[in-house]
């Protein structure tokens, strides 16, 4: 059974480790002590817990999208046909290539606030620490 510590729990759910032990201590999520008497959460419910967190948005549309990754606009580079836009959504930086136009109709700048939606056909699923890749097992 995987379990993790509250350190642990906290960078997954990208939350400091204060936030969960108030979660924990509220009984919003469960941990066990272990024989150190430090607390480890269980990672089938932290699982649970951080699917039930998922903020679902009603903004009167609707997508077949359901990567959505909100942050804030760290670099926009524009030339005259193109714009690369980076979004720090918590600890994650995600890129994106777009006309110069809709960069600029968007109002995209450094400071700005924006959803990143993501739909692909391809996704790459690593677990860190393994050296071998699917292809060679």
């Amino acid at each position: 059974m995987t379990t993790f510590r509250i350190s642990e729990a906290a960078a997954l759910l990208g939350v400091s480790s204060d936030t969960v032990r108030r979660w924990v201590d509220a009984g919003r999520l469960v941990a066990e002590r272990d024989e150190h008497g430090h607390r480890r959460v269980n990672g089938a419910d932290l699982a649970a817990f951080a699917r039930s967190q998922i903020e679902t948005v009603d903004d009167g549309g609707r997508s077949s999208a359901r990567n959505r990754f909100r942050g804030i606009v760290t670099e926009v580079i524009r030339d005259a046909v193109m714009a690369q836009v980076e979004i720090a959504a918590g600890p994650f930086r995600v890129v994106s290539l777009m006309s110069r136009q809709a960069a600029d109709e968007l109002g995209l700048e450094v400071g700005v606030v924006a959803v990143a939606v993501i739909k692909s056909t391809n996704v790459v699923v690593e677990i860190p620490g393994h050296e071998r890749v699917a292809s060679s097992l």
